[in-house]
């Protein structure tokens, strides 16, 4: 048999690239990644050259595009991971000229160039394969969702809002705030739907002396305006003080966010996310799975179909919101949702720190309400969304399996429907 160009010369690669410049550090890329390829820092997310399998599943679900870069270089001289994490940009395509160099052949490169990037699952292990949440989530929008636009200013071209709301919106103490913050874009359009983010470009530099890149902020209010009928969003934003460990920390962002005063300008990127999106069409049930800000786009939907409801012109199906954190102090709008009508929205709350009391998780209360919940999963109007800790993931979907397996529905069918349909949104970090 004849032994191809790329065979021969196995010393080229193309090598899988995050453009440091159009990132938005959301986590996305690492939290999807099936084999450990992906990690970052404080400033970058970078592949491993030598652990990714290029099985793309890291492509779809990224909201900017960054994560679809590659560079055809020899292997020998694959960029490492040291270097990737110092970059502000992604380095050019070495020429014919320096490949030749290497002793990389034309032949091979065209090859390799030529060659279509496959989606490779990794291998499974002896016996049965350990349970992937990531995998079901979905990467298109529900088929009722209106037009999301997106990456309309990027971070080269940043436009300014202006802060015209910013309140603490739990009762519990200044290691636990979030703030309610309200951003308002004057004549500059800006559209928004619920289930999209922006990115908010902190002022100053890091301690590299470089400036600081920007963080996403999932939106908190409807497409019409936190205020209907005016050009603004709102964020749902936790003061960080401490890391996932419990060490002091100054979360850069989060900090600036929270001390923001009534008239402060605000350098904004975005919007961000096609996927995310709530059905539109009549009917349609939302269930709601979150934990602390993943609060943002549940309340952004709530909100749309309470304004849609109010109006009478819109007839919607059930809502249910799972909606979980330590204490009830530390639970975001925790006033505002008991004065939802009780007709509207099916709320269930889960504490796993309050004193004297068992621990209770999201994926409690979803076992709890089998009976509700597995009519829902068999039903195609239904559309799941889990927003929260990544820590949350895994729990929350083993759950809705356990449900569809107790009333004899196949999750082996039901997942990968909800997945293939744009029904099941995991947005984790």
């Amino acid at each position: 048999m004849e032994t191809s160009p790329a065979a021969a010369d196995s010393a080229v690669i193309r090598q899988h690239l995050i453009d440091p410049e159009i990132c938005i550090r959301c986590n996305t890329c690492e939290a999807t990644c099936p084999v450990g390829a992906i990690t970052h820092d404080d400033r970058n997310y970078v592949v491993r050259a030598d652990v990714c399998n290029l099985c793309m599943a890291c492509i779809a679900p990224c909201p900017t595009g960054s994560i679809d870069n590659w560079r055809t270089v020899p292997k020998a001289l694959a960029y490492a991971i040291e270097d990737q994490l110092v970059w502000d940009e992604l380095p050019p395509e070495l020429t014919p000229e320096q490949l030749a160099a290497e002793g990389v052949s034309a032949e091979a490169v065209a090859a390799v160039v030529a060659e279509p990037v496959l989606a490779v699952q990794p291998e499974a292990a002896a016996g049965e394969a350990p349970f992937n949440s990531a995998a079901f989530g979905s990467t298109v929008p529900p088929w009722s969702a209106a037009h999301a636009y997106t990456n309309l200013f990027g971070p080269k071209s940043p436009t300014t809002a202006t802060v015209v709301g910013n309140v603490n919106c739990t009762e519990a103490g200044f290691h636990s705030q979030t703030h309610h913050i309200v951003l308002d874009f004057g004549p500059i359009p800006f559209p928004v739907l619920e289930g999209q983010s922006i990115g908010i470009v902190p002022p100053g530099v890091d301690g590299h002396g470089r400036p600081h890149v920007a963080r996403q902020y999932s939106v908190a209010s409807p497409r019409n305006g936190e205020r209907p009928g005016y050009n603004n969003v709102s964020l749902t934003v936790k003061r960080v003080t401490e890391d996932h460990q419990g060490r002091p920390v100054r979360g850069v962002a989060s900090n600036y966010v929270c001390d923001l005063k009534v008239g402060d300008p605000v350098q904004v990127i975005g919007p961000f996310g096609q996927s995310f999106l709530m059905p539109n069409h009549p009917k349609s049930h939302i269930v709601m799975i979150c934990t602390g800000t993943g609060s943002a786009p549940m309340r952004a939907m709530t909100e749309w179909r309470r304004r849609l409801r109010k109006s009478g012109k819109f007839e919607s199906g059930k809502l249910m919101l799972f909606f979980g954190a330590r204490t009830r102090e530390e639970l975001p709008y925790f006033g505002p949702l008991q004065s939802l009508p009780k007709d509207f929205i099916d709320i269930n709350l889960a504490f796993s720190r309050t004193p004297g009391q068992p621990r209770r998780y999201v994926q409690d209360l979803i076992r709890e309400r089998a009976v509700d919940l597995a009519p829902l999963l068999a039903d195609a109007n239904s559309h799941f969304y889990v927003c929260g800790l990544k820590s949350m993931e895994e729990g929350v979907l083993l759950a809705l399996r356990d449900v569809a397996e107790e009333a004899k529905l196949e999750w082996a069918s039901i997942g990968p429907t909800l997945k293939r349909e744009g029904r099941l949104h995991l947005e984790t970090y």
